[in-house]
């Protein structure tokens, strides 16, 4: 095993980014396994179990750990609110959604939690979301890799569209954050 490869630390960042619920590196395995550099097959399956993991865990500290947590939470209330709308709103489904809501993907688990949800219940729904996630996000990618290969070519050659692009992308992330989570 050379400790040096893509292939060994790649592995091991999508087991650590999947655990915390990123989409980007759960991309980043998909373009890498197009590009022959990972396993698609052992690469997704290691974002599904980490990333089923990493809701579980969160999903634990809301039901058992609750006054630990609690002081994280004072400056996130809205966000809180809104994890608890979608989930009294669509119900299971939150759980399939929360996981493509940047800022809001970790409070969905907690507020279930916190809502005394039944942990097997949650721990079932979620094995299955977070397949349809990692599925979703990894074979798009890869699907699209050619796209993706292309776009950072440019961007190889026009370094201020990235900034640009990703500025783009936080600014319309935190315009629609903050339309969803103000009072109507």
């Amino acid at each position: 095993m050379d400790f040096g490869s893509l292939e060994t630390w790649g592995y091991l960042a999508v087991a650590f980014f999947a655990f915390g619920g990123s989409l980007f590196i759960v991309a980043a395995a998909g373009v890498f396994a197009f590009m022959g550099k990972m396993d698609l097959t052992t690469a997704l399956t290691i974002a599904i179990v980490s990333n089923f993991l990493g809701d579980m865990f969160l999903f634990y500290l809301g039901k058992y750990q609750k006054k630990e947590i609690q002081p994280y939470f004072a400056k996130h209330k809205r966000k809180i609110a809104l994890a608890t709308l979608i989930m009294r709103k669509y119900g299971i489904a939150a759980i399939f959604i929360q996981k493509f809501l940047y800022g809001i993907k970790t409070l969905v688990p907690l507020s279930m939690a916190l809502s005394k949800y039944d942990f097997k219940k949650f721990g079932f729904y979620n094995f299955f979301a977070s397949i349809v996630f990692v599925l979703t996000i990894g074979l798009s990618a890869y699907y699209s890799s050619e796209v993706i290969i292309a776009f950072f070519g440019v961007i190889k050659e026009k370094p201020w569209i990235a900034p640009l692009v990703l500025f783009s992308i936080l600014g319309l992330a935190w315009f629609t954050m903050e339309k969803l989570t103000k009072k109507r």
